[in-house]
């Protein structure tokens, strides 16, 4: 039973770590990418000001990376517990802004929610972190 039990929490951890990166995070780093280099409007600095955080454009950076490069991280489990971290303080920024907005939280809350099991589980199971900690990377 065990053995299932981990393969379940890889397969979860996998898929919302790659969901994270390519429906979230991708959209956010090209919007940054066009604001650094191509001279383009990036709307997200705007929702990031809304909130009051100073910077905005740090922060807005931030959270791009946190959900771009830690979905990815997330996903193949590594650095599993510090990502995680990351994740779950983006994500309880997300959920405050849709409630104080009054938009939809609950995919933020869920995403926030799974990454705190990750936080507190680290890379168990299938991940790149068990195989570094096991000797076998």
């Amino acid at each position: 039973m065990a053995r299932i039990s981990s393969i379940a929490l890889s397969l979860l951890r996998f898929a919302t770590g790659l969901m994270l990166a390519l429906f979230h995070g991708l959209g956010k780093v090209n919007g940054a990418l066009g604001f650094f280099f191509g001279d383009k409007e990036w709307r997200f600095i705007q929702t990031v000001a809304n909130l009051g955080f100073p910077a905005p454009v740090v922060f807005a950076s931030l959270s791009a990376l946190a959900e771009f490069v830690g979905g990815l991280l997330l996903a193949v489990g590594l650095f599993t517990r510090y990502v995680s971290a990351f994740i779950a303080i983006n994500m309880a920024v997300a959920v405050y802004s849709n409630l104080v907005n009054n938009t939809k939280y609950e995919l933020a809350l869920l995403y926030f929610l799974i990454s705190l099991v990750y936080l507190f589980k680290s890379g168990e199971g299938i991940s790149l972190d068990n195989f570094i900690r096991r000797g076998k990377i």
